[in-house]
């Protein structure tokens, strides 16, 4: 049970530290270049620590449960954008579940072998969350017009919204995030497999 609980405290702590890592929406005349870099971020958090706890325990599913604590947490946050008036097809929750599952599934089909974990895993989790993510950026309701209907006082200067701006990441944001993903997440896998043999 305390176990548990630590996974717990892990998860929330990541949400808190990824919690706007969906808010790619608001930084509306860089929202894809936005959407590349908080790719890396959330895949980041999600493959340390949902790794961490996964060789930890040893048991396939403990990336999910991970995943899924992250999720709810997030969900609860965000409705602190709706609580501010914003409608709720502007609100964007990363998506970690799918991602973590494809964690848990290297782990297990590979009959809990670390090193495939970390290939095969983090390639897969690198991969897998910038498509999962766009799927957000694509639906949400049209955000330099959301953001100029719904106002908010404290907007810093940085996110104010302005017309778009050439230098965006125009041709595929999912393609550069997913590439770089792929790389570094298996940097980000190996180090969550190093936290739990300490």
């Amino acid at each position: 049970c305390t176990h548990y609980l630590f996974i717990v405290v892990v998860a929330v702590n990541s949400t808190l530290l990824t919690i706007n890592a969906g808010d790619y929406i608001f930084y509306t005349d860089w929202a894809w270049t936005s959407f590349t870099v908080f790719s890396i971020s959330q895949t980041l958090m999600l493959c340390v620590g949902a790794t961490y706890y996964l060789t930890f325990t040893g048991v396939p599913g403990t990336a999910t449960y991970y995943g899924l604590i992250m999720t709810v947490y997030t969900w609860v946050a965000k409705g602190a954008w709706f609580a501010l008036g914003y409608p709720y097809d502007f609100i964007v929750t990363p998506i970690w579940l799918p991602s973590a599952m494809l964690l848990d599934l290297a782990y297990w089909a590979t009959k809990k072998n670390k090193h495939s974990l970390i290939l095969f895993g983090g390639v897969l989790v690198g991969m897998s969350l910038p498509l999962f993510n766009v799927v957000n950026l694509i639906t949400v309701a049209d955000p330099l017009e959301t953001a100029f209907k719904y106002p908010r006082p404290t907007l810093p200067p940085y996110m104010t919204p302005i017309e778009p701006q050439v230098g965006k990441f125009y041709n595929s944001p999912v393609a550069l995030g997913a590439g770089a993903g792929a790389v570094l997440s298996v940097t980000f896998t190996a180090l969550g497999c190093k936290l739990s043999t300490w």
